[in-house]
């Protein structure tokens, strides 16, 4: 997180003030550390440092220029601001054959969800978040507009119960800071779509985790009825 900090172009001459939080940084170096786990990743090519770099710079652009049409002087990035940045994971990635099969886009999709999912259980693996996911399964639905304002995601995420209680976890200190406290909210929900706790669309909107459908069993055909004369 250091070396990418550093090296990363973060710290620009413009009117407009993007703030990424630690759990963001901590997802951004988690790709790089998955995607070198991966056994679909070519292990000869290797994941260098320039795959968090460059995904960090994609992730400030994105919140920049998301403040910039919703006329905001200030900002804080956010988990769709990474997915934003899926040109710059599949453009550091070399794949196996296993991996080019799949699709470069799908494998970073899944890189990211993964690495949602382990900066989540690190910061709340002692949570309950029972009362978050029986909003959703009490018919419950959330869909966010990608240029949505900040207050308008605040009140929206606010909506549903016991969400905004748990953001102090993500280090934001005052829930009335609503850019934080939104932000914050939203990698909440997508920890729990991470570990299938709820359901999410390639749209962003969330809502209940559909439960599986048993299997149907197989039943042994019948043995044809005799006949009598």
């Amino acid at each position: 997180m250091a070396i990418t900090q550093q090296e990363a172009w973060t710290r620009r001459d413009s009117p407009i003030c993007v703030d990424v939080p630690d759990y963001l940084r901590q997802l951004v170096e988690e790709i790089a550390f998955h995607a070198r786990d991966d056994k679909r990743v070519d292990k000869r090519s290797g994941v260098s440092q320039r795959l968090p770099i460059t995904v960090l710079e994609s992730v400030v652009s994105s919140a920049e220029q998301r403040a910039a049409r919703t006329r905001e002087k200030s900002v804080v990035a956010r988990v769709a601001d990474l997915y934003a940045a899926l040109p710059a994971v599949t453009g550091k990635l070399e794949l196996e054959y296993e991996g080019e099969l799949k699709g470069a886009e799908t494998i970073a999709r899944e890189l990211i969800r993964t690495a949602i999912g382990r900066v989540f259980t690190k910061h709340f693996s002692d949570v309950n978040f029972q009362p978050v996911i029986q909003w959703f399964e009490l018919g419950g639905e959330l869909k966010i507009a990608e240029l949505s304002s900040t207050e308008d995601r605040y009140r929206r995420l606010a909506n549903i119960k016991d969400l905004l209680a748990h953001v102090n976890r993500l280090g934001v200190a005052d829930a009335k800071n609503h850019a934080a406290a939104s932000a914050a909210a939203e990698m909440i929900l997508e920890g729990l779509w991470a570990h299938r706790r709820i359901g999410r669309s390639e749209e962003r909107g969330f809502f209940a985790d559909k439960p599986k459908q048993p299997e149907p069993r197989e039943t042994p055909p019948r043995a044809p009825r005799r006949g009598y004369n």
